[in-house]
């Protein structure tokens, strides 16, 4: 048996067992769905065990990293086993501290970060000269500059939106909306690159291996 014709069967009849949705919904699409969903649940499982459970906390709790045991991991089990918990009615409050702690921590641990990224960077990139650079760096600069300041003034409620407020509200909606469509073009053409690599798939390397295949079955 030719293993590798085998694995692009499998995947062809798959791919077109997850595009049959495009007619309706039915069995072949739901087996499918459900095959994936299940397949990456366990990845994620195994890999989520090897690649974080073990050397994070295990070989720490235990020693085997720097061969001194963290007895201060044994804090950080406990609120996983009481994640856990929530399979337990009885005891499913327990999960409720360890989201807390979840929470709380990768708030106060995004906080920085965000300023950092969302904030501060934002500004400094906004921080543009509009002089000596040219008339088509000009009008990028004053582009950048006059569309961050309209849409930070769509989003001040304190005013209304009326006379020169309003007009600068309205500019940065305008400028809100061509974003978002740019974001959303950007995934339109990553799905479809994704559906131009299945469709080469199927064309090159599944097509040529049907005479093949009933070729060595007659």
């Amino acid at each position: 048996m030719n293993w590798e014709v085998t694995g692009i069967w499998l995947g062809a009849i798959l791919t077109l067992m997850l595009y049959s949705f495009l007619y309706r919904d039915n069995p072949f699409y739901k087996f499918a769905e459900h095959l994936f969903v299940g397949m990456s649940a366990g990845y994620w499982l195994i890999y989520t065990i090897y690649n974080v459970l073990i050397p994070n906390f295990w070989n720490e709790l235990t020693g085997a990293s720097d061969g001194s045991p963290d007895l201060f991991m044994i804090v950080p089990g406990l609120f996983g086993l009481f994640m856990l918990a929530r399979l337990i009615p009885k005891i499913a409050g327990l999960s409720r501290l360890a989201l807390a702690m979840i929470v709380g921590t990768g708030a106060g641990l995004g906080l920085v970060s965000t300023l950092q990224t969302n904030c501060l960077s934002q500004v400094e990139g906004t921080i543009v000269p509009l002089s000596g650079i040219g008339t088509a760096g000009f009008l990028d600069n004053l582009i950048l500059v006059v569309g961050v300041v309209c849409g930070l003034v769509y989003f001040f409620f304190s005013k209304a939106h009326r006379g020169i407020t309003g007009g600068a509200a309205n500019i940065g909606v305008t400028i809100l909306m061509v974003a978002f469509g740019a974001s959303f073009g950007y995934t339109v053409m990553a799905r479809i690159s994704l559906l131009i690599g299945q469709a080469q798939f199927l064309l090159f390397d599944w097509l040529p291996t049907i005479p093949a295949m009933f070729g060595a079955g007659s």
